[in-house]
């Protein structure tokens, strides 16, 4: 093993237990019993997306055989720049770096497939771009066009909590709260099933991992999810 690929590797690790201490966020929900079985299946996570730190928080909460096969999609314009952001994304995480706007989306679309074709996992954001916590958006096409070209890949919804808190946009240093993610169960594209159907479904899987995050808490006597 090489010696920058040995510090990635412990980097990889000491990045796991920094997420942890400093989200307190650990896997919840109705798909944390599939989540055994990720290290041997492909999988794409998509999640609602508030914070620099969801790609991170999906990729440390998962197995370690999942870990190491699973790969988060980010913005080529700013993870891909010289220096330790580009380590961190690049060497550590290994990132799939794609280009964004409307010119660049069948070259997106081309390194998601190739990456997928090559039998890795993906953790993504199908609303494109970080949203204030509140409201979920209307999700792209590219989670349907992958459902569609990638029949055999489960595709796991995540809902993230609280993270646009513990990294509210712009900040640098994180707030000490806690946060969760909650999985969902896989879902796949049903025979039949047309574009805005998929996407609307994909969507409610989200909404209703949001309202199990927040009827969970008020069931335990706490303030709703926080």
């Amino acid at each position: 093993m090489t010696a920058p690929r040995a510090s990635a590797r412990l980097a990889a690790g000491l990045l796991v237990v920094l997420t942890r201490l400093v989200t307190g966020v650990r896997a919840h929900g109705p798909g944390v019993a599939e989540l055994a079985a990720a290290g041997v299946r492909q999988r794409v996570y998509f999640a609602n997306h508030t914070s620099h730190l969801d790609a991170l928080v999906i990729w440390s909460t998962l197995p370690p055989a999942a870990r190491v096969r699973t790969r988060p999609v980010a913005a080529q314009d700013y993870w891909d720049r010289p220096g330790l952001r580009r380590w961190v994304a690049v060497d550590v995480l290994n990132a799939l770096c794609i280009p964004r706007g409307a010119q660049a989306a069948r070259d997106a679309l081309h390194r998601l497939d190739a990456a997928l074709g090559a039998g890795d996992s993906l953790i993504l954001f199908p609303e494109g771009t970080r949203g204030d916590g509140d409201a979920l958006a209307t999700l792209k096409p590219g989670l349907h066009r992958i459902a569609e070209r990638h029949p055999g890949v489960d595709l796991v919804p995540v809902h993230l909590e609280n993270l646009s808190r513990i990294l509210p946009k712009g900040e640098v240093l994180p707030v000490p709260l806690i946060g969760r993610a909650l999985f969902g169960v896989a879902i796949r594209l049903e025979p039949g099933e047309g574009r805005e159907a998929f996407l609307g479904r994909a969507r409610d899987c989200l909404l209703a991992l949001r309202a199990q995050c927040a009827g969970g808490a008020r069931q335990a006597g706490a303030a709703p999810c926080p």
